[in-house]
């Protein structure tokens, strides 16, 4: 293929990196543009590609589970991105965790090194000119640079959006007490003994509570970005725990502090509540808090932290943060393929696009790069089939009869061949209908896969 063809991605993210690495499968060559290190963000730490900001979990690997169909579907499509995780993976249960550091650079390496990239560390301020001869795709995600983000909305025309989003702290290893803590996996699922867990009593955890209410937090945006949109809310995936604590003190022993699943071995039973602290990287050294967004200040979240059961040593390497996600309104803006519909040539991919989720963003740079690749060689893109979670997932964001825009996380709820199943189907149960769903959608891309259609982009 003709190394005159070339694709224009802007954001090095797991979109961008996503969407380059289709393009350059098929032959094609890319201009990578990548802020960082130049202009970081406040949630970056480094200048690497495919940097993991906020929780080190893909979240489930299970088949009953639907990122965990969305991450089989990937792989069945060639995912680079997934590819990555796999060799960067770390005990997590049920869910697929990856060592951040490997896991990035593993990315980063790959891409330089690819004699069809040519990586930018420029900040890109107007949106390039596109066309179906020279695609661009705009991976640049939730924390674009203001003026290619004026841009983006000057050209859209229909407006930003926005809510706020918050990291976990990270701990090391060697200062937390595990003769307190207990190791064990939710249902033991995975080995048996992936989490560390702070096992809590019942005065523990309202003292907990009192503690994370009465906490000095940060008020909003206005604190994180000058520019904040009034009304800005947190996103329900992804809520600070202080947020949760609002809706009633009892919401997190249904959230990320539930026991269900759990025995203390140092006392036989349950305990009133649970922590868990899921292994960060591969050797072990570091811990992330399973589910503990926070938006408390930095003190405040160390004097509280610290007066858990066996964190009274705890060395924070990281503690919890608090920035801005924008995302454009995609059902007024494109269609089910990631393409503006108003300039063809023209993609989107990734978390700004209102997806939500690790997987769910490198799924936007998938499609984006194919489909980019497709209109260079003469081909219309191509929109995944409904009966697959990445085809239902991006018919869902594209809709334009859809108000009230909100990210959504990859679900079951968004297939129809889910919903609409008939008696026999629902009396198997939900968790056999789920299985079912997820053969047929993969049967459906490895057929995919092995037609003309697919082979011969």
């Amino acid at each position: 293929m003709s190394q005159s063809k070339k694709v224009i991605v802007i954001g090095g993210g797991l979109a961008g990196s996503e969407a380059s690495w289709q393009l350059v499968q098929r032959g094609i060559a890319v201009d990578l543009y990548e802020m960082r290190p130049r202009q970081t963000t406040k949630a970056h730490k480094t200048g690497k590609l495919a940097e993991l900001v906020c929780s080190n979990s893909f979240r489930g690997a299970d088949l009953s589970n639907a990122v965990g169909l969305l991450k089989e579907e990937l792989r069945t499509l060639g995912s680079f991105i997934m590819k990555s995780a796999d060799l960067a993976k770390v005990p997590a249960g049920g869910a697929l965790a990856v060592d951040r550091e490997i896991f990035s650079a593993y990315i980063d390496e790959e891409l330089r090194k690819h004699p069809l990239v040519s990586l930018h560390d420029e900040v890109v301020e107007e949106i390039p000119e596109a066309s179906p001869e020279r695609p661009v795709i705009i991976a640049t995600g939730p924390l674009t640079a203001p003026g290619l983000s004026k841009a983006i909305k000057d050209l859209l025309g229909c407006g930003h959006l926005a809510f706020y989003d918050a990291i976990s702290p990270i701990m090391l290893d060697e200062s937390l007490d595990k003769n307190v803590m207990f190791r064990q996996s939710r249902y033991d699922k995975g080995d048996g003994d992936d989490y560390l867990n702070i096992p809590l009593n019942k005065d523990q955890y309202y003292k907990f509570i009192d503690d994370v209410k009465n906490g000095e937090k940060f008020q909003g945006h206005e604190e994180v970005e000058s520019d904040s949109i009034e009304g800005i809310r947190p996103f329900e995936g992804c809520m600070p725990i202080e947020d949760m604590v609002e809706r009633g003190p009892d919401t997190l022993l249904f959230g990320p502090m539930k026991p269900v699943g759990l025995t203390n071995p140092h006392t036989g039973e349950r305990p009133y509540a649970v922590i868990q602290l899921r292994q960060d990287d591969k050797a072990g050294n570091l811990w992330s808090m399973v589910g503990f967004q926070t938006r408390l200040r930095q003190g405040e979240q160390q004097r509280i932290f610290k007066s858990l059961p066996g964190m009274e040593n705890a060395d924070f390497v990281r503690l919890g943060t608090v920035h801005r996600n924008t995302f454009i309104n995609s059902p007024n803006c494109l269609t089910p393929t990631m393409q503006y519909r108003n300039k063809a040539g023209l993609f989107f991919a990734g978390q700004m696009t209102g997806v939500e989720g690790y997987v769910e963003s490198t799924a936007g740079g998938l499609a984006a790069g194919i489909n980019a690749a497709r209109l260079l060689n003469g081909k219309s893109p191509m929109a995944f089939p409904l009966t697959t979670a990445i085809g239902a997932l991006f018919a869902y964001i594209s809709d334009p009869d859809r108000k009230d825009f909100q990210p959504m996380n990859v679900n079951f709820g968004l297939m129809p061949s889910y919903l609409e199943g008939n008696e026999g189907k629902k009396k198997k149960g939900k968790k056999d209908r789920r299985y079912e769903v997820s053969e047929k959608a993969l049967a459906t891309l490895r057929d995919l896969v092995a037609s003309d259609e697919w082979s011969h982009e």
